[in-house]
């Protein structure tokens, strides 16, 4: 199981740092890997403070060029030289306000795997698409970018759950789950309003193999607690 937070456009370098040292000293369970994502500028604040542990730092953005004209973009390198283990790439968000497409998606998540970075893609429908019952279209359209590497892990996200409360039921994400895996072998996550009262029956799923935790994961108890719910029963 892996479990990944998102922080998006929260915590500055000091809050982060603060934060990491606090997570240092909570008992996760060692058979759950568990990354933090923090904004671009407390990804060093939180590479430092983790040092030594296993719990890893992704960016949420990378760009597919080593370096170049790209005015707020962040490479590959850039990141390796920091000490980032991975990267987000094609978050919802970045798709819906950023006008990130499956092709710019695609362009990411290869360079981050050829630069040896570990990716977790997403992918997921709009209310729209799931009113129309393209949902499953949707996801094999935006798969099909994507090849089969060890270091590749997708993530599910509706993007009607993005912030909103709702939570996709435990069989709706399964079957979700379940149209990507019949596309491509790698492990799924779930994304989409994961909270400590939800997450255990989420994972429980067998095609869920952990979660990509937003606004749950910017507090400490209970981030921990979606870490522990994904322990396997």
């Amino acid at each position: 199981m892996l479990i990944a937070g998102n922080w998006k456009m929260f915590k500055g370098p000091a809050e982060a740092g603060e934060f990491c040292r606090a997570l240092r000293d909570v008992d996760l369970p060692s058979v759950v890997d568990v990354v933090v994502c923090p904004p671009y500028v407390s990804l060093a604040a939180s590479v430092q403070a983790l040092a030594g542990t296993e719990i890893g730092v992704f960016a949420q953005n990378c760009h597919w060029e080593d370096q170049g004209a790209f005015t707020g973009e962040v490479s590959a390198p850039m990141l390796q030289e920091l000490g980032v283990y991975g990267t987000l790439i094609g978050h919802s968000e970045r798709r819906q306000l950023f006008g990130e497409t499956d092709a710019t998606v695609a362009r990411r998540v290869h360079a981050c795997l050829e630069a040896g970075l570990h990716v977790i893609a997403c992918v997921g429908e709009t209310d729209e698409e799931r009113d129309k019952g393209a949902t499953h279209a949707v996801l094999r359209r935006q798969v099909a970018a994507f090849e089969p590497d060890e270091n590749l892990v997708i993530a599910y996200e509706p993007v009607w759950a993005i912030g909103t409360g709702k939570t996709a039921t435990p069989q709706m994400a399964q079957e979700a789950h379940e149209t990507i895996k019949e596309l491509i072998d790698v492990p799924m996550l779930y994304g989409g309003s994961v909270k400590p009262d939800n997450a255990a029956e989420l994972m429980a799923q067998p095609a869920i193999d952990g979660a990509l935790v937003g606004g749950a994961s910017l507090e400490i108890d209970s981030f921990a607690a979606i870490c522990r719910a994904a322990i396997p029963s």
